[in-house]
């Protein structure tokens, strides 16, 4: 179980916002905050190099913290600055050929479906979405069906920016290894928020930030690659990190998931990163699942009582991502509203899931996203001021 009160004594931000924004970016915790500043004084004091060789050992133990996280081994780990990129990252190093096929979900983000869209104009790739079930979530029947032997790629959301909803990753994972397509998994509100294990998943790559629910630094991010699907791949650039120049006309790329990291990186980031992780595993991704999830459907169950207030989450599963829209009032407007009163939302617009939303009929939802330090009190305030 989680201790509450222990986790809000060393979060230092629950005393100035109720903060509903975690699905942005969550509040750091002390910790977090303390490698962050300690490191960057260090570079300030003796220099960015050496403070880096000082921590050596601390930013080797990322990786392995990293792995413990998602159930692999340290060189299927690469350390990157964003989600964004590490998605990136994976999705240009599949090598693709004219008549390849993706196959997506109606629920992917606008930044995945662009570079979708990129690759179909430059090589001549197929881009199929693959429809919802009734619950709204990917059509697991549907997805076996499309899978042929074109499918090069099968990628999707794990936990879409815009609803609750958990898409059915493991049974994803099943029809890509029968189908023998590659299986990346964005994951980025997912890891964190709820427990990750990438071989009981079956994915063969996941991206994801640090900035969500891991809670911390932005600017962080990881990307895991199966090390039997390093020969399928070939990364979109290296540098003298990725690989080693060791003739006028030769390199060698690195033998494992690194050959898609930089050799230049926020030091004082990723250290951050570390104790996010560290923290993460101390509290146990199940403890943190249960209490997410709690929170979240109490929030569902108190905003569905509230006069002209509609929730549209979707999906068998949901995890701590509210969305919902009031009667005559702007999702803006109300993410104004309550910021004016130290309560942080977000709004999930259209174009970011322009296939799902446009299906739903919805130009914009307000997003309340509820971490593990989040308490009933807060929600309860939450709907007081959206009553008003």
């Amino acid at each position: 179980m989680i201790d509450v009160t222990a986790a809000r004594a060393l979060t230092p931000g629950v005393g100035h916002v109720a903060h509903f924004n975690n699905a942005g970016s969550a509040l750091p915790s002390s910790g977090v905050l303390s490698t962050v500043i300690d490191h960057l004084r260090l570079e300030a004091e003796t220099g960015g190099y050496e403070a880096a060789d000082k921590a050596a050992d601390r930013l080797a133990a990322v990786h392995t913290s990293a792995a413990r996280l998602l159930n692999c081994a340290p060189d299927e780990i690469a350390l990157v600055d964003s989600a964004t990129r590490a998605w990136d990252l994976a999705f240009y190093a599949v090598p693709w050929r004219a008549g390849d096929r993706v196959l997506t979900s109606k629920a992917e983000y606008a930044s995945n479906f662009i570079a979708y869209l990129q690759i179909a104009e430059r090589f001549g790739v197929q881009v199929d979405v693959v429809p919802n079930d009734g619950l709204g979530q990917i059509s697991l029947d549907a997805l076996r069906q499309m899978a042929d032997e074109r499918v090069r790629l099968i990628s999707i959301t794990h936990v879409p920016t815009n609803g609750g909803l958990v898409n059915p990753a493991a049974e994803v994972g099943k029809v890509a290894a029968e189908a023998g397509a590659l299986f990346l998994l964005d994951a980025c509100q997912s890891v964190g928020q709820l427990p990750i294990d990438v071989e009981q998943i079956g994915c063969d790559l996941l991206s994801t930030t640090g900035r969500k629910y891991l809670r911390a630094p932005r600017g962080t991010g990881l990307l895991y690659v199966r090390r039997a699907a390093l020969d399928r791949l070939d990364p979109p650039f290296l540098d003298l990190h990725g690989a080693r120049w060791t003739e006028p006309s030769r390199y060698e790329v690195q033998p494992g998931a690194r050959r898609f990291e930089n050799w230049e990186y926020g030091v004082a980031a990723r250290l951050g990163l570390g104790t996010a992780i560290d923290e993460a595993l101390a509290w146990g991704p199940e403890n943190i699942r249960d209490r997410v999830y709690a929170l979240a459907d109490d929030l569902r169950r108190r905003l569905a009582e509230l006069p002209g207030c509609r929730v549209h989450d979707q999906g068998a599963e949901r995890c701590g991502i509210v969305t919902f829209t009031l009667d005559g009032e702007p999702a803006e407007q109300i993410k104004e509203r309550l910021a004016g009163r130290s309560i942080n939302v977000s709004v999930s617009r259209a174009p970011s899931t322009l296939l799902d939303m446009t299906d739903r009929g919805l130009s914009s939802v307000v997003r309340a996203s509820v971490h593990y330090y989040n308490t009933e009190e807060e929600t309860a305030r939450l709907i007081e001021e959206l009553a008003h």
